[in-house]
């Protein structure tokens, strides 16, 4: 074997061993994170706060003053 073949099967050993390592903390990350929540987002017509609550109420109270607000569609 030449010197250019050892060289090239080192380097081709290096980058599998970094691309399956990037792979296996890519894996890891989205089994362990945080999952996106299903909340709607509200935004108050009378006093301007914006807060969220559960996916399945269609309007929901603004806590800062009361008022029963639609959800905010992007």
């Amino acid at each position: 074997m030449s010197a250019s073949w050892l060289i090239l099967i080192y380097v081709a050993l290096l980058l599998g061993a970094l691309g399956a390592l990037g792979i296996y903390s890519e894996l890891r990350r989205r089994r362990f994170g945080p999952t996106h929540t299903e909340d709607r987002v509200f935004r108050c017509k009378k006093c301007g706060s914006v807060y969220t609550d559960d996916a399945d109420v269609d309007r929901s109270r603004c806590s800062q003053c009361g008022k029963l607000n639609e959800p905010i569609i992007f």
